[in-house]
């Protein structure tokens, strides 16, 4: 199924270069304090993904960025070193929607309870999430972060940032058989050779300071447009999740739902 590999294709082992960001340039260093990286073990090996710290003691990211271990780097810019700005935690309980298909690419969107809540200071800060299912206008513009390649063939290991325009349903419907516009943002003008890449999954579109979308899945050449887990659709199961683990807290045994 060509979706399905073209979702696998943004989810690449770790030294493969994850995080791609094509078109885009170096951020400003600590300029997106929300931005994590995640190191993933799973019976495949490892990988990584991009993620974002949204409360202290949770970080959203894609559901199909699984594993049976996860541990998420908060504070960095260059990946490869030890900065002092870094924490690096342990994730203590990674929760999939329940509707999460890898089939359908549908609820594409997972919560990390961190193991210990995050110091937050200028280099780690949560971002806001959408208050509403207020939708974006098409040629909204929005920014995406992550770590990685800046081509097919070219490495980088600082956060770079790209800025991507919404763009109209029928762009990724026509692409993409399994698009929903209910609960995915078709993001990337086709005409441009900007987007979101290979292994860059899990990382956030922020616009005006808000998360509105999830990396999800697109082409594996990385021409947009490509597809986002829309955020604002998934309100209600957010809460609910972050306020039934709160309230467990650290009483339960580790496990990975």
């Amino acid at each position: 199924m060509q979706q399905l590999l073209l979702l696998v294709a943004f989810l690449l082992p770790a030294g493969a270069g994850a995080g791609e960001i094509i078109g885009g340039q170096e951020a400003r260093p600590h300029s997106r304090p929300y931005m994590a990286y995640l190191l993933i073990q799973s019976p495949g090996g490892r990988s990584a993904c991009g993620g974002f710290l949204v409360r202290e003691d949770f970080v959203m990211t894609a559901a199909h960025c699984y594993g049976r271990t996860i541990n998420v780097i908060l504070g960095a810019h260059n990946i490869r070193r030890q900065e002092r700005t870094q924490q690096r935690l342990s994730v203590l309980r990674a929760i999939r929607h329940p509707g999460y298909s890898e089939q359908r690419l549908q609820n594409d969107i997972m919560l990390l309870q961190l193991e210990n809540r995050a110091r937050r200071n200028r280099f780690v800060r949560p971002v806001a999430l959408p208050q509403s299912k207020t939708r974006l206008s098409p040629g909204s513009l929005c920014t995406v972060a992550g770590w990685g390649l800046i081509s097919q063939n070219r490495r980088t290991d600082t956060l770079q940032d790209v800025q991507l325009r919404v763009q109209r349903d029928q762009e990724c419907s026509r692409r993409f058989g399994p698009f929903n516009g209910q609960t995915q943002i078709c993001v990337g003008n086709r005409r441009e050779r900007k987007s979101a890449f290979l292994g860059d999954s899990g990382g956030p579109m922020v616009c005006n300071n808000v998360a509105q979308g999830i990396v999800s899945y697109g082409s594996n050449n990385g021409t947009p447009p490509g597809v986002f887990t829309r955020i604002s659709s998934f309100l209600p199961w957010i809460n609910r999740t972050m306020r039934r683990f709160t309230q467990q807290g650290n009483q339960t045994e580790t496990s990975y739902d």
